[in-house]
């Protein structure tokens, strides 16, 4: 049995996603090593918008696979771009953490509490479109850098608020981090939040083997379903859309919605489906069809257009 490279970035966060993906591994009985690498996105801290710069933080990862310098990758899904390589395989799709994003601010400051034309720093421009549909008077700042940076940021006082995904910080164990959670109400997710991609290369069987048993059918079915959706609006990962999928007792849930990036119009759709364990992949595609057309009829993708 052969080890299985492991590639990932150099983040905290990265690398603690990696060391998960080798724990999982190895209760399955197949030992692996941790394959650290530098992204682009790990040394560019120029703003990112909606131009350029998609799959900055997985193409180094990806070209790390197809060199051969590592037989796995491990992704944060959301920074996954939709188009497909067919060198490359989805292999795996772990349990999904939670997909709230949180308000962290030195006085866990809710929504409704920051102060009139708050300094909130976001690389998202779907966070901050989000943040301005329901509080206008915000000022939205970008930030780069990993969560120790952008807290650091915050501690200077750059920033009144940040915005940080909760999976993130439940990863780093920074329970004690005075946050807000915000409701999916307020603040739907990327697509693919809070769901790890792990990738391999299509022709190698150990791989695929050895990843089958981490796959999990709702995750897969919910990440098969937002990635759909994204694609089909030609949203990149930088366009200002939120989607979350969800089984809801034995039904199969997608909302969706696109937003102007300044908050001041937003189209929202959702549907639901019976879950079909059998066909999660199936699922995804179907529920997605149906909620890309309602947002197409309603002008999605002249929006989408306007924001680039």
């Amino acid at each position: 049995m052969k080890t299985l490279r492991i590639a990932t970035r150099q983040s905290p966060l990265a690398l603690w996603q990696a060391e998960h993906v080798a724990a999982l591994l190895k209760k399955q009985g197949f030992p692996s090593v941790i394959v650290p690498l530098v992204s682009r996105g790990d040394v560019d801290m120029t703003p990112i918008d909606g131009t350029r710069q998609v799959g900055m933080f997985t193409k180094r990862i990806q070209q790390a696979l197809l060199q051969d310098e590592g037989d796995i990758a491990v992704h944060s899904l959301k920074d996954l771009p939709t188009e497909v390589d067919p060198r490359l395989r989805l292999a795996a799709v772990p349990p999904r953490e939670t997909v709230v994003d949180c308000l962290v601010s030195t006085a866990a400051w809710s929504l409704d509490q920051l102060p009139d034309q708050a300094k909130i720093g976001t690389g998202s421009r779907r966070r901050g479109a989000q943040l301005l549909s329901i509080r206008p008077d915000l000022n939205i700042l970008p930030i780069r850098g990993n969560v120790q940076t952008r807290l650091a940021k915050l501690e200077a006082g750059e920033f009144d608020a940040i915005m940080l995904a909760e999976a993130g910080l439940l990863r780093l164990q920074m329970d004690d981090l005075a946050r807000s959670q915000l409701s999916l109400k307020d603040m739907l997710p990327a697509p693919g939040q809070g769901a790890l991609g792990i990738e391999v290369r299509s022709d190698d069987d150990d791989a695929n083997q050895a990843l089958a048993k981490l796959d999990n059918p709702a995750a897969r079915a919910a990440i098969t379903a937002e990635r759909y959706l994204l694609a089909a609006l030609h949203g990149g990962c930088l366009a200002p859309i939120a989607a979350f999928a969800e089984i809801e007792a034995d039904r199969f849930r997608l909302r969706a919605v696109v937003l102007r990036g300044d908050g001041s119009e937003r189209l929202d759709e959702s549907e639901s489906i019976p879950w079909n364990v059998e066909n999660p992949i199936g699922c995804g595609e179907q529920i997605a069809e149906l909620v890309t057309n309602r947002l197409v009829e309603s002008g999605a993708r002249e929006l989408i257009k306007a924001e680039r």
